[in-house]
């Protein structure tokens, strides 16, 4: 857990280290699972649905933090209800209220994995490391950007730290199978940049500046 003063006027910013999962699902319905192991919040799991007619979903363990994420982010309508998250090997399990999903991860098959595995945690939470990665080279994959100005004024910078690849992935929202995995598109709508538009795992330093 972290918050550090900015130095021009009154800007606190709150830093968020987890894991960010984006899938998507032949039925067109695609799953943005946050995976926060520290955060001002303390431990906390949240999920961002976006289904295939455009229909934008929050599922937030507490008020507290849908609040906070509803503020940041666009969402049509936001649930609050139970969000577990477990993790056995390279299997990941997820229970959100309506929402059971399951997906594997596999090894790191491009160089740039590897290279953003060593980067310092010292590093990846400074806005700097972000901007760098968002440049012109572009880095990241497509439609993923590191750095943007979100909700309610505030900004917000991604240090990416790692990425893997997503196996295979079985979702069920509402008691209806959202079929097998497919790429995330077209891209999710819930800030200024999405998810890789292939499905993946990536840990990331999160910093919201808020003003």
């Amino acid at each position: 857990m972290s918050r550090t003063r900015g130095t021009r006027g009154r800007r606190s910013r709150l830093r968020f280290d987890g894991w960010i999962a984006g899938v998507g699902t032949s039925s067109g319905t695609r799953v943005v699972l946050g995976h926060w192991q520290r955060s001002p919040f303390g431990p906390f799991s949240d999920v961002m649905i976006e289904r295939a007619d455009g229909e934008r979903l929050l599922l937030a363990p507490s008020h507290r933090t849908a609040d906070f994420v509803s503020d940041t982010y666009s969402f049509d309508s936001v649930r609050v209800v139970p969000v577990e998250v477990s993790v056995a090997d390279d299997t990941w399990t997820v229970a959100a209220g309506p929402l059971e999903l399951r997906f594997t991860v596999g090894r790191r098959r491009r160089a740039l994995g590897v290279l953003l595995r060593a980067v310092p945690g010292v590093l990846a939470a400074r806005p700097a490391w972000a901007a760098l990665t968002n440049g012109p080279a572009h880095l990241l994959p497509t439609h993923v950007r590191t750095r943007g100005r979100t909700g309610a004024r505030r900004r917000e910078w991604y240090g990416v730290r790692d990425m893997r690849p997503v196996g295979v992935v079985s979702a069920v929202f509402e008691g209806l199978d959202l079929g097998v995995m497919a790429p995330v598109e077209p891209p999710v709508r819930f800030g200024f940049g999405s998810v890789p538009r292939k499905p993946t795992l990536t840990r990331v330093t999160t910093t919201v500046e808020l003003r």
